[in-house]
């Protein structure tokens, strides 16, 4: 080695020993973002058994084209949620309210604990507490948690009941005494690292459409003023990502599922005012699909009954733990999927238990009452409902009412009598299988006139059924808007005064804008009731041998 040579080698040797051990490191990882799956139901009202729902989706021959499927049913709904959990094992599974309450006999007759064993063994891992929740009170609200049997021993059809594995959140209901929230108010997951909080809310008007022995001793706070000021309680915890699950919703003016075509009703307020570190928001109350974009935030609903569920993706990053992508798909629960053998084995226990007290004797009626509608729409079934109803709540204590309207569609099926004229009381969940309660407002003659114009706003008329001591015309060759003459409105032979104020029952469903009869929502002085099938059974209770009631109360022209 000569010297130059010598001189290089020890400058390289002089060079790498004075490099540190950082100069020679590789380039940090950059961590992938993390991927996770929201699989969101609401109001799903305790449909365990696959009933008479369907939904209009894209033909599978021909997508230019539409087709009406039935779905729903905790066998099909479980299975299709088992299928999105094994795309990704970052999961979660919510309702956004009405788990339960206002829920057909097999669920209802047994407290809804059959519902709570069906949502336990599908995987549901947080409920938002919704106005039905509340139907029966605090107590037995926190039964459905906690577990125990009932006080009437109907129930704990395996001799115990041990409530809900999943959590039921309540953030703006709060004890009046105490102040705390009668649920947690939110719940925290982690998935590779990153934290996303749960925000589970009831609408704060809940007091004012169940019954109000429901929610004696209980107060419901602004759903905005409630989830932002728990956002800077979740970030102290290292939360960037905020879900909100919140039982109000929403009303589109269309039937696309994955859209929110002029949508309007409280949700859409209440999401413009929430802060701006809430990145989604699961609704429901309203009973109406949709998914978009509103604020920034990703807003969805998911139907009703089981028969459609929300595929939501979250990418979030991991460093700033904030949400960089996100979408979401509303899917029809469809019966086109293996049943669940959980769910299957849960509905046949209870479909066996339910049929003694489904055979029992509710009332007689003179003749057959049909779903068949005059030229105006009027039904003989529909009549006798709307009497019910009315009957139910026309004394003061309960409502005052002077009109009662029943949606169409809310009557599912005709009610036969037997050979002796009887009718049993599993017949009439038939009719009325949703278990509404009954709502009792206060509407001006002008938005009686405003509500009947309504029922042609979704395409299709839906004209609702009215009680005895009501009539109306309708001219079919008036444009929409315009069909109904306010003049022609008439209660007990009196044209109405537009400005004069009447109490109205509905179910709660119409009460929220259901079938598109919104000014529903605008209803004042608003009183819980009973459940619609237990209006109907005591009213023919008060009327053995009922007539079939044949007297037109809605004439049409043209």
């Amino acid at each position: 080695m000569n010297l130059c040579n010598g001189l290089l080698m020890a400058s390289i040797a002089l060079a790498l020993t004075a490099c540190n051990d950082s100069d020679l490191a590789a380039p940090e990882a950059v961590a992938a973002p993390v991927e996770v799956k929201l699989i969101a139901i609401n109001d799903f009202h305790g449909n365990i058994e696959a009933g008479a729902i369907t939904l209009t989706v894209p033909d599978a021959s021909d997508p230019s084209k539409t087709t009406k499927v039935p779905v729903g049913g905790a066998e099909y709904l479980a299975t299709w949620v088992k299928n999105l959990k094994a795309k990704n094992s970052n999961n979660v599974v919510v309702s956004a309210g009405d788990l339960i309450g206002a829920s057909p006999m097999i669920s209802a007759l047994y407290h809804d604990e059959p519902t709570i064993e069906s949502m336990n063994a599908l995987g549901l891992d947080f409920n938002a507490v919704g106005n039905h929740e509340f139907d029966d009170g605090r107590e037995e609200l926190l039964r459905m948690q906690n577990g125990g049997c009932h006080a009437d021993k109907v129930g704990c059809a395996d001799g115990k009941f041990d409530g809900a594995k999943f959590k039921f959140l309540a953030a703006n209901v709060q004890d009046s005494k105490t102040g705390k929230t009668l649920f947690p108010a939110y719940q925290i997951k982690e998935f590779q690292g990153v934290k996303i909080g749960f925000i589970g809310m009831t609408l704060k008007g809940t007091p004012g459409i169940v019954t109000p022995s429901g929610v004696v001793g209980l107060d419901f706070k602004d759903e905005v003023e409630t989830a932002n000021k728990l956002v800077p309680e979740l970030q102290k915890q290292g939360v960037e990502t905020i879900v909100v699950l919140l039982h109000e919703g929403g009303v589109t003016v269309d039937k696309k599922y994955n859209e929110c075509n002029g949508i309007s009703g409280p949700i859409v307020d209440i999401v413009n005012k929430l802060d701006k570190a809430i990145d989604v928001v699961v609704s429901g109350h309203t009973h109406q699909p949709y998914n978009c974009k509103i604020n920034d935030k990703l807003v969805t609903s998911a139907y009703q009954y089981g028969g459609m569920v929300t595929d939501i993706d979250l990418t979030i990053d991991p460093k700033t733990r904030n949400v960089i992508k996100m979408s979401a798909n509303n899917l029809a629960v469809t019966r086109d999927v293996p049943k669940d053998a959980a769910q299957t084995s849960l509905i046949e226990k209870f479909l066996k238990l339910v049929t003694p007290l489904k055979d029992r004797v509710a009332g007689t009626i003179a003749g057959p009452l049909t779903k068949t509608a005059t030229a105006a729409g009027e039904m003989p079934l529909g009549r006798v409902i709307a009497d019910a109803q009315l009957d139910a709540t026309a004394d003061k204590s309960n409502g005052a009412s002077q009109i009662s309207f029943m949606n169409p569609g809310g009557v599912r099926a005709e009610l036969g009598p037997d050979a002796a004229a009887k009718v049993t009381y599993g017949q009439l969940f038939t009719v009325q299988p949703f278990g509404n309660t009954l709502v009792t407002m206060t509407l001006t003659g002008e938005q009686i006139d405003k509500v009947l114009e309504q029922q042609w706003n979704a395409g299709a008329a839906k004209i609702m059924q009215v009680s005895a001591g009501f009539s109306y015309i309708w001219d079919k060759s008036k444009p929409d808007g315009s069909k109904v003459d306010i003049a022609s409105i008439k209660l007990n032979g009196v044209a109405i005064d537009p400005k004069a104020n009447y109490r109205v029952t509905v179910n709660n469903f119409m009460a929220t804008g259901g079938d598109g009869y919104l000014e529903f929502v605008n209803g004042k002085s608003v009183l819980g009731g009973p459940q619609d099938v237990d209006a109907l059974e005591n009213y023919l209770k008060k009327n053995p041998m009922l007539a079939v009631p044949k007297a037109e109360r809605i004439s049409v022209l043209n």
